[in-house]
């Protein structure tokens, strides 16, 4: 008897669905053929041992299961439950009636129970987009795929469940979420908050205008002046996320098996990898592509801690994913493409010691020393930080005092009304919606100088000795800066500001 059932693969943060069909006549053998890897030729075993502990069998027949489209790479454990079906079904064991009308995803434990899989949310869109009538899945991933509506979403914990509800007629519980509801509850805030940060007034307006124009920054300081302290908060004054980056932020995370028991991710992400991670790991990729670092911070923060340390290749491959905001992975067979436009914030000490030019520090390091050290960050990769920002140790009379400090809440509301100037300056664009993306005729149309704003910028450029690549840097920061005082027009205030955070580019830093 041949029965179909259906899984699912997913390829990017993309479903695609799987017909699983078994076929059962007299004859000895187990076939399972449609390229799955490792993890599904073991099934079998998992297979017959959760079926022999709730009084069923695989049967002693001839069984033929092939996974189409059969030219399609399988992964994974979670066909555990659509094969199990599929087998009890084709042998008679359960009616099998309704069983096309479901997709089934799920890895058995040996008594039967389920196992959480990867990619739920992705899968439950695919479903919807196919017509199926519901999805059946571990009541682990149930409130993941339950974002979904108009999809019967079931999450079970026993095989016996499944079984019952196919040939018995017993009914399952359906998992109901109202996602906009769900959506709204979520958008708790973060447990970090300036209002912790004592002093560095200076370096909280840096990061201030770093939210609120999306664009990458890089903070320098000695050991102890408090750069992840202040990496650590910036998610709190981003804007809140909308629905829509909360479901793409979610299918990245899920793909990963890296989302919340809770469903929805309403929280932007924050990515501080080590720095001894490999090349694959931060942009993604794989024998099996998978998403990297970059990706997992799509809508959020990357932090790079110590950004020197890093390998300079791993940090060369991150030049296109800044540029593009996607990462694209090509196999012999097929390409996949992961969305990765997030915010860039490194730190770093300014000479290897951690210390430069400071009197009262019993460890220095010599400008040659700090040179060696600094040109471990190439050109083109310091073309795309549009910040670069030095931290000073906060004087003990800062530390102490008790004077109540501007809360993350307060700072977000300036920085919401900044993006949403410059969610209306772009409606017409696609791909531009904040200020760190515009191009260079964007540029020339959004950031025009008066006479006096051009011989000031003239004059830094020629006396500070800035770079050529500081130039559009400062125009963008320049109209972030205006956008966040309500200003229609960039003047000399915003210039000499936008200045002053090009560290990196005067003489006696990188040259």
């Amino acid at each position: 008897m041949l029965v179909k059932v259906y899984g699912s693969a997913f390829f990017g943060v993309e479903a695609t669905t799987i017909t699983i069909e078994v076929n059962i006549v007299k004859g000895v053998g187990y076939h399972l053929v449609g390229l799955p890897d490792n993890a599904i030729k073991e099934s079998n075993y998992r297979i017959a041992a959760a079926l022999q502990n709730n009084q069923y069998k695989i049967p002693g027949k001839r069984i033929t299961i092939n996974m189409a489209p059969a030219d399609l790479r399988k992964e994974g454990s979670a066909y555990d439950l659509p094969i199990a079906m599929g087998v009890l079904a084709a042998s008679g064991q359960i009616k099998s009636e309704n069983i096309g009308s479901y997709l089934i995803m799920g890895e058995l434990s040996l008594d039967g129970s389920l196992q959480p899989i990867r990619g739920a949310l992705p899968i439950a869109i695919k479903a919807r987009e196919e017509g199926f009538k519901g999805l059946i899945l571990p009541k682990h991933n149930v409130k993941e795929a339950a974002i979904v509506n108009e999809l019967e979403v079931y999450g079970v914990e026993n095989i016996l469940e499944v079984i019952e509800f196919f040939d018995k007629g017993h009914k399952l519980e359906q998992t109901i979420i109202d996602t906009r509801e769900e959506f709204s509850k979520g958008l708790n805030f973060p447990e970090f908050d300036f209002s912790d940060v004592k002093g560095q007034e200076s370096i909280k307006r840096c990061m201030e205008i770093a939210a609120a124009g999306g664009h990458n920054i890089i903070l320098i300081g000695p050991p102890g002046a408090g750069k992840t302290m202040l990496a650590k908060r910036l998610p709190s004054i981003l804007p809140p996320m909308t629905l829509q980056e909360a479901l793409e932020t979610t299918k990245i995370h899920s793909v990963v098996g890296k989302a919340k028991d809770t469903g929805l991710m309403t929280q932007r992400p924050f990515r501080s990898p080590h720095h001894t991670i490999s090349n694959v790991a931060l942009v993604g990729g794989g024998s099996y592509p998978q998403p990297g670092e970059i990706s997992l911070s799509h809508n959020g923060v990357l932090f790079l801690d110590e950004l020197p340390e890093f390998k300079r290749e791993v940090l060369e491959v991150m030049r296109q994913p800044l540029e593009d905001r996607e990462v694209t992975i090509s196999r012999a067979k097929f390409t996949v493409t992961y969305p990765s436009s997030f915010m860039l914030v490194a730190s770093m000490n300014p000479s290897p010691s951690g210390y430069f030019n400071d009197g009262n520090s019993p460890a220095t390091s010599s400008p040659a020393e700090m040179q060696r050290y600094l040109s471990k960050i190439s050109g083109p990769l310091l073309d795309r930080i549009d910040i670069h920002i030095e931290v000073t140790p906060v004087p003990f009379e800062k530390l102490t005092e008790e004077r109540k400090l501007e809360s993350s809440v307060e700072i977000r509301v300036r920085v919401t009304k900044a993006r949403a100037a410059q969610t209306e300056r772009f409606k017409s664009s696609k791909v531009v919606h904040y200020n760190a993306q515009m191009n260079v005729n964007q540029i020339r149309t959004y950031c025009i100088l008066d006479i006096a704003s051009k011989e000031l910028l003239k004059n830094a450029m020629e006396q500070l000795n800035l770079s050529a690549r500081a130039y559009d840097r400062i125009l963008k920061v320049s109209r972030t800066i205006a956008d966040l005082q309500g200003d229609n027009d960039i003047n000399e205030t915003h210039i000499a500001e936008a200045i002053q955070y090009r560290s990196l580019d005067r003489e006696g830093w990188l040259g």
